[in-house]
């Protein structure tokens, strides 16, 4: 089996850890998926330096939170990055002329509608991600196509693909791919994948997605401690666009942070320095605010291929019984 899964690997393999593809761009989702852990109550200042962290980098695209629709969420309960109005955007980072970084949001199904998102000639946001879940395929193709037509770049992140069967991640794959998309997203929504899976997903998302033209991308979580070894081995088996959050910051155990990325990749147009400044302002007092990153009782969901929800819960109320804890998550199983 072992020998089997190498000559594949070897197969799949696109470059070599001497050089680098122009065609990786890194997004980061430190304001939308960090906004998971505090309900988007970031400090302008906070998000302002992570623009011009980003911009120094020369990093490819910043996600900056949501855009749900106000009914949806009650804005009294959340951040204004769970809204990411135009007017808040603008004010916060300006209209981000003569920079290379992209601006990125996120639409939810049953959260954002297509009034919720105009005109691209009206917006400083230059992608829409569209996330959902396999049951949620023909209203994420209807947003996408809408969003297609107001003149964005548009990606579908089809989460929870662990819980999902392959003929129906396929079946899904080739719904998506059909649509204008720009970007198939491969989510390991709960970090239960390992290598060997993340490997075996990569290969029918390339064969999907690059037979109608379209890239696939990788979004990780650290349930597991393996959210950066996913991303690279992703990576080299030929995904483009890659996730990362700065310190990790993000839902849970976290994601693949940025520097561990940004360490690995060999383009020179990336600069960690900045990075490593933001990280020495920011995230260090942040970790004494808000908690995130890998916890056993992350660990335990991850490996049980379980929403991190009920490890959140237990994390909150300062839970320590580990093994009541992963008896209840068997308890669920059965």
């Amino acid at each position: 089996m072992a020998k089997e899964n190498e000559v594949n690997c070897t197969e799949m393999k696109r470059g070599s850890w001497l050089t680098y593809r122009p065609d990786i761009k890194v997004l980061d989702c430190t304001i939308r998926d960090g906004g998971l852990v505090n309900n988007f109550y970031f400090k302008d200042e906070f998000v302002k330096a992570v623009y011009h962290t980003l911009i120094e980098m020369n990093v490819d695209y910043m996600e900056i939170g949501k855009i749900v629709n106000e009914k949806a969420l009650d804005p009294s309960k959340y951040g204004i990055w769970n809204y990411c109005k135009e007017d808040d955007i603008r004010r916060v980072i300006g209209d981000n002329e003569d920079t290379d970084l992209k601006i990125a949001v996120m639409a939810d199904i049953g959260r954002t509608f297509k009034e919720d998102i105009r005109p691209r000639d009206e917006s400083i946001v230059d992608m829409i991600r569209v996330a959902c879940y396999i049951h949620q395929i023909p209203a994420a193709l209807e947003l996408i196509e809408d969003a297609h037509k107001k003149g964005y770049e548009t990606t579908c992140n089809l989460m929870a693909v662990s819980k999902c069967s392959k003929d129906d991640i396929k079946e899904a794959l080739r719904l998506i791919v059909d649509s204008p998309v720009d970007v198939v997203y491969l989510v390991d929504s709960f970090g239960s994948y390992y290598s060997e899976q993340i490997r075996d997903l990569t290969r029918i998302y390339l064969e999907i997605a690059e037979a109608k033209g379209k890239v696939v991308g990788f979004h990780g979580h650290n349930n597991q401690q393996l959210a950066y070894a996913n991303t690279v081995e992703t990576l080299i088996c030929g995904t483009s666009y890659l996730d990362a959050t700065i310190g990790g910051l993000g839902r849970g155990a976290g994601n693949c942070p940025l520097e561990l990325l940004i360490g690995f990749l060999k383009n020179p147009k990336y600069h960690i320095v900045p990075l490593l400044k933001f990280i020495q302002d920011y995230i260090v007092p942040l970790q004494k605010e808000i908690h995130w990153g890998y916890d056993i009782a992350y660990m335990l969901t991850g490996q049980l291929n379980e929403h991190p929800r009920s490890a959140i819960k237990f994390i909150d109320e300062k839970g320590t019984d580990y093994v009541d804890f992963f008896n209840s998550l068997c308890d669920v199983q059965e």
